[in-house]
């Protein structure tokens, strides 16, 4: 009996230390290939319309086309996910992201522009959005999801954080075609090894000991999960994916117009004479840091005080974030303030996802329901950027900007009243 339990304990030790190689795995997947196809394309809208004569308007549909490519095909990715194998449909993802963001180079007409957004944002789906929190759900339970969620997707942040200065420092020099190159080949460089060589979901006996750790057990139902038919049926489910869908028009703005914002700001505003357009870049380097230790927050917060309260203080710093950057025209400091609260504020929308989908509905089901959320949150970010610039277009960034904060108060009450009605009914239960 001795030897069993010490045995036991040697693959507890093992399993621990190969998943925290697993997360850090993950951090460099989000800091480098995620980070390239998802978090610097902003800072090439002011030179792509520059230099190829689009308008604000019609470049901005990238995003819209991009993230409804994604949105449509989430659920069949986490579909897929349930019957193929995990680190191959993985690596098809990176390559897929890589690849696309490289042939933004030779891009030179909007449908093709349009065309290789879908593509990347379609493999920056299978790698990203359902495959890291796949294999976080698979090595950890819940008494330490949170944390390992919010470490593996605090490595956008990280790789933000270098690569927001270096990327606005390359498009000045180089231009707009080769920063695309250099940036989609460093992503393929990133990605292939580590998914080859680091990578990989947990045996069954190590999923079993996992388990077997928490003493906890969640009573809402019996098979700790729910099935499609079930989902659909659900009030919950429908409150849940509304939040998601605003959340997502809120943060298609906040995320991608700003640094056009601010250009504009800087050459034709008085409070911003004598600021350079290296200030930009620096709001971004800003954001970055601080979106890291949003993330690193949010698993804290999620694990230690609730899903309820956690949400409150995103809910809270995204009001300040919005109201800062509507004002921020009056003062150039208020664009750090923007930067600080919204970077702070990003577990909401980046580990959010997967953490409340679990947290609502169980593991079973897990990447197929993942998919649907994704699917809705999309479907708010297809929208949000072009809604946005139709927005500026007709009355201007404040009408615009108060748009998107009407949209941040409706998405977390909708996400709130979620998890308080899912609490109400798990204590039903026990």
């Amino acid at each position: 009996m001795k030897n069993i339990t010490t045995f036991q304990k040697s693959i507890n030790k093992k399993s621990f230390s190969r998943g925290w190689i697993i997360v850090i795995a993950c951090m460099l997947i989000q800091a480098i290939p995620f980070s390239v196809a998802s978090n610097i394309q902003p800072q090439f809208i002011s030179y792509v319309i520059k230099g190829d004569g689009f308008t604000l308007t019609a470049f901005s549909l990238i995003f819209t086309i991009g993230t409804l490519a994604s949105a449509i095909a989430s659920p069949l990715i986490g579909y897929i996910y349930s019957k193929v194998n995990v680190k191959l449909f993985f690596l098809i993802g990176c390559i897929i992201s890589g690849a696309g963001f490289a042939s933004f180079s030779l891009a030179k007409n909007l449908w093709q522009f349009y065309l290789i957004a879908a593509i990347v944002q379609i493999g920056t789906t299978i790698f990203s959005s359902i495959g890291i929190p796949l294999i976080i759900n698979s090595w950890f339970n819940k008494e330490v999801r949170g944390k390992a969620l919010s470490l593996a997707f605090a490595g956008g942040s990280i790789g933000n954080i270098v690569l927001q200065i270096l990327v606005v420092n390359s498009l000045m020099s180089y231009g707009f075609r080769e920063t695309y190159f250099k940036y989609g080949v460093i992503s393929l460089i990133v990605g292939v090894p580590i998914t080859l060589f680091l990578l990989k979901l947990p045996d069954k006996d190590t999923i079993s000991i996992k388990e077997k750790s928490s003493s906890k057990t969640n009573k809402l139902d019996k098979s700790n999960g729910f099935s499609f038919k079930e989902l659909i049926k659900m009030k919950i489910f429908w409150i849940f994916s509304i939040g998601y869908v605003f959340i997502g028009l809120a943060i298609a703005a906040l995320s991608i117009q700003y640094p056009n914002y601010l250009k504009i700001l800087i050459k034709n505003s008085s409070a911003f004479i004598g600021i350079t357009p290296h200030f930009i870049g620096t709001i971004g380097s800003l954001f970055a840091i601080f979106s890291l230790l949003g993330n690193l927050l949010g698993g804290i917060l999620f694990d230690k005080i609730g899903v309820t309260n956690s949400l409150i203080i995103a809910f809270i710093l995204s009001v300040i974030s919005c109201i800062s950057l509507i004002f921020t025209k009056n003062s150039p400091t208020l664009s750090y303030v923007f930067s600080i609260t919204k970077g702070l504020s990003v577990y909401s929308y980046m580990m959010g996802p997967a953490y409340l989908t679990s947290h609502f509905f169980g593991k079973k089901n897990f990447t197929t329901i993942l998919g649907i959320t994704n699917l809705m949150f999309a479907i708010g970010f297809s929208v949000g950027s072009t809604f946005f610039a139709i927005i500026v277009n007709k009355l201007g960034y404040t009408a615009a900007w108060s748009f998107i904060l009407l949209f941040i108060i409706i998405a977390f009450s909708a996400l709130i009243f979620a998890d308080i009605s899912v609490t109400k009914t798990k204590k039903s239960f026990n």
